[in-house]
């Protein structure tokens, strides 16, 4: 097997998902386990035997090793928070894997992996800069420029999803301002994620119940249900603003969606012009791109972010 091998990880709450890398960034082995999720010492050692594995299946060992998690750690404590794992709540994850596996681990947001990922080799190959927007139990990004990684100082650059909702947007669609896991309140990701597309159609339905996730309100849509197409003209106008400001902070070369919204063609097609309507003249909306990988971006995510730091 090639001597070089870069392992990227892609944790989340129901299942963890190795990609093997080449030299040349071509994912040559995946494998998917489910998440121990009640026990911190029973995930480090299920991560550790998945990475033996894959190197005893390979026939060498890993270059580098990459951790993709939810949320951030805490830079004061190194312990992880807002973590869609339980147990990884409140924990100091990456020195505990090292320990098992007797070598660095390189650790990332699991959003940011996703970008770096459709960055190099992905939609956005080869541009100056790229954002990468994730649209799904919740919502999240990541930053690139020159195919590399723009972490930011507290290491969560592309976090839009806790930008609030313009208290004009709330009012004139008479909208509830939302508690957010986050601490904070009106964060965009209560409304404008696959959960928050729901939850738009819970707000206007007198049959909440009809629709407990993003396809069920497409669907329903399709069935010319008003409150289900209302709820998506409102949940297009938010992510709009929300992604409109994106270009007017970042001003990206593209856009690539991730996530299950990302599967959905509607928003390819009335995206741009809704962007268009919170930009001011003469600013271009950048091309809005479905990603290439889909879901096994955030680990070859991780794996290329491994190379890059284990590079310097």
């Amino acid at each position: 097997m090639t001597a070089d091998l870069y392992f990227g990880l892609d944790v989340g709450g129901t299942k963890i998902e190795l990609a093997a890398c080449d030299a040349t960034l071509a994912v040559v082995h995946r494998q998917r386990i489910a998440t121990s999720a009640a026990d911190f010492d029973d995930f480090v050692a299920q991560v550790a035997a998945l990475v033996r594995a894959a190197e005893l299946q390979l026939g060498g060992a890993a270059t580098a090793i990459g951790l993709g998690m939810p949320g951030i750690v805490d830079a004061a404590s190194g312990c992880q928070l807002s973590s869609n794992v339980p147990a990884l709540n409140g924990r100091r994850v990456a020195p505990a894997l090292e320990a098992a596996l007797g070598r660095p681990v390189h650790m990332g947001n699991d959003c940011q992996c996703f970008a770096l990922s459709e960055a190099q080799g992905g939609a956005a190959d080869g541009l100056p800069s790229m954002f990468g927007a994730i649209l799904g139990t919740g919502a999240g990004g990541g930053y690139c420029v020159g195919g590399r990684l723009v972490a930011g100082y507290n290491g969560l650059a592309g976090e839009w999803g806790h930008w609030p909702v313009p208290a004009a947007l709330l009012l004139h669609h008479d909208l509830p301002l939302l508690d957010c896991p986050c601490g904070l309140r009106g964060c965009l990701e209560r409304y404008v994620s696959g959960t928050g597309l729901a939850t738009l159609y819970r707000l206007r339905s007198t049959a909440p119940e009809a629709a407990s996730d993003a396809a069920a309100v497409h669907a329903l849509a399709a069935q010319g249900d008003e409150a289900a197409a209302e709820a998506l003209a409102i949940h297009l106008e938010l992510l709009a603003q929300g992604l409109a400001g994106l270009v007017l902070a970042l001003d990206p070369h593209a856009i690539v969606l991730g996530g299950g919204l990302s599967k959905l063609q509607r928003l390819y097609d009335e995206l741009p012009a809704a962007m268009a309507r919170h930009l001011f003249r003469g600013v271009r909306v950048p091309p809005i791109l479905p990603p290439r990988f889909g879901d096994a971006g955030g680990a070859r995510g991780a794996a290329l972010l491994a190379r890059q730091r284990s590079a310097g």
